[in-house]
């Protein structure tokens, strides 16, 4: 049975919680990131939402790729296929089992309390998330 890590994704830099939980994953466990709307990406709101719109727009019309989810957790999951070996099939297969929520479910709300936490930078300027998500809906 794999080893399971669980973060919480509260106050933590995406990009940090990204390559913390793809070592975990390239090295044979299971992980679990909670609370992704909470998770914070720096930059100044408006640079990142323009940044995340040209990303959508490349594909041109709608039933191309590259797609950036709506929600949260489709948003955060998506994040973290840049940090995986996407083009072999074991990154493709680390992909699938990797599970993000938003909030924490009940089936694992004992397990939460010993999630691995990072801590919250003090940044001038980020956005979360859930605030991006919802800009982009």
């Amino acid at each position: 049975m794999k080893e399971k890590t669980i973060i919480d994704a509260t106050g933590g830099v995406l990009g940090r919680i990204g390559s913390v939980a793809a070592k975990k994953m390239l090295k044979g466990e299971e992980v679990v990131i909670l609370n992704c709307e909470k998770a914070l990406i720096s930059g100044d709101k408006n640079l990142v939402l323009k940044d995340a719109m040209r990303f959508r727009k490349m594909g041109g019309s709608g039933l191309k790729g590259p797609i950036l989810p709506k929600s949260p957790d489709k948003f955060f999951k998506r994040k973290m296929r840049g940090m995986l070996p996407w083009k072999t099939s074991r990154g493709r297969e680390l992909y699938r089992d990797l599970r993000c929520y938003v909030g924490i479910p009940k089936e694992l709300e004992e397990h939460a309390k010993k999630a691995m936490k990072f801590e919250t930078k003090q940044l001038e300027k980020y956005i979360t998330v859930g605030q991006l998500c919802k800009l982009l809906g």
